[in-house]
């Protein structure tokens, strides 16, 4: 009888991974938590980075991006033309959102493959796009990190050389930071240093129930 009972006793599945989705507009110092979180032994999922290899790697995105864009997207060797593309769609929201709408379902599968992978408790999800998309729906909860604007601005001034009209051109056409605090779980304020920056994300990284 101890068999029997044995042979039908079913396999509890798999634990799935708590999703965090990992956010901030630029100069915020986003990925440097997304580095201190690898650091406490979790995993995280570069979203922005991934896309980048996949407009390369999928021939069927290829050949949707030049239907969108024209030829142009791509150059002599074949490699996304960022700089086209980017001047392509600055200006134009309803071609960004077709763009987004060929990108994100691509990029959604090769996360949704790489969660299956994963064997921590949490994982994180870094996107710049994490509530503009509402991706946060998608998450068990989200971390914003933010700064003053003054403070992100000046990071990005002295880290690529852009001017001050430059960068605030950019934050112009991002999700204003009020908004983004009013939908986040949890917040990460970068406004002074890099230890306190580390304390921040270990404290609200290990209080994630």
């Amino acid at each position: 009888m101890e068999e029997l009972r044995s042979e039908t006793q079913k396999t509890e599945p798999e634990p799935s991974p708590k999703i965090i989705g990992l956010t901030g507009g630029i100069g915020s110092g986003k990925t440097t938590v997304a580095r201190f979180i690898e650091e406490l032994g979790f995993p995280v999922y570069y979203s922005d980075d991934r896309a980048k290899s996949i407009v390369n790697d999928d021939e069927n995105l290829k050949v949707k991006i030049k239907e969108l864009l024209g030829t142009d997207a791509y150059d002599e060797n074949g490699l996304y033309n960022r700089k086209f593309v980017a001047g392509k769609v600055f200006n134009n929201k309803d071609l960004l959102h077709q763009l987004n709408e060929i990108i994100h379902p691509a990029v959604r599968i090769d996360f949704e493959d790489w969660v299956k992978k994963q064997t921590k408790y949490l994982v994180f999800k870094e996107t710049a796009l994490l509530f503009e998309l509402k991706l946060n729906r998608q998450c068990y909860k989200s971390l914003l990190v933010t700064a003053e604007d003054n403070i992100r601005i000046k990071r990005v001034m002295d880290r690529d050389g852009k001017t001050y009209r430059e960068v605030e051109t950019v934050m112009e056409k991002q999700m204003p930071e009020k908004d983004k605090i009013r939908l986040a779980d949890c917040i990460i304020y970068n406004n002074t240093n890099l230890e306190d920056l580390r304390e921040q994300t270990e404290r609200i990284i290990f209080t994630i129930e």
